[in-house]
């Protein structure tokens, strides 16, 4: 059941310490895009910043890791003060693997949040990490992500994921 998440939730901010506390998560690994902004956005999704304090004030270590070029998360990581993997190759095992190191922490104590099941879940699933699916901030518009979303909506059904509720 590499496509299927271990939790799936709405927006980041709906990640509590409790959820974590329940799984045993101790860190958090971020995807970038439609995650923490919309596809390419620069503008933090709203609460983004107190959720990171509240978070880290909880003892949640967090890094991000993004599929995206540095040129792209470099800034958006320094913006949010977290250090971070840029051109992670998700869904390869390299980049979360750097991530948990990055972190200090053990893979069942790690999870990869993000918008994507064939990225983030599916490598979250090959390395062992938890994963938190999010619904995606923004829908993309390119053939390729309409593509991509029209695949996991086929994983959705068959795996009748829905949102987590506490």
């Amino acid at each position: 059941m590499l496509l299927k998440p271990d939790i799936k939730l709405k927006r980041i901010t709906d990640i509590t310490p409790k959820i974590l506390k329940k799984y045993g998560d101790k860190g958090l690994l971020l995807d970038v895009d439609n995650t923490m902004s919309t596809h390419h956005g620069e503008v933090l999704t709203d609460g983004l910043e107190k959720w990171l304090s509240y978070m880290q004030n909880s003892g949640i270590k967090l890094a991000v890791l993004s599929n995206s070029k540095e040129k792209r998360v470099k800034p958006f990581a320094e913006k949010i003060k977290l250090k971070y993997i840029s051109l992670g190759l998700k869904p390869l095992p390299f980049g979360f693997l750097r991530g948990v190191k990055l972190l200090g922490l053990k893979r069942k104590e790690t999870a990869i949040v993000g918008d994507q099941i064939f990225t983030d879940t599916l490598g979250g699933g090959i390395v062992g990490v938890k994963r938190i699916l999010l619904t995606p901030i923004k829908p993309e518009k390119s053939l390729r992500f309409r593509f991509k979303r029209m695949l996991e909506k086929a994983v959705y059904k068959i795996y009748a994921i829905k949102d987590f509720k506490e």
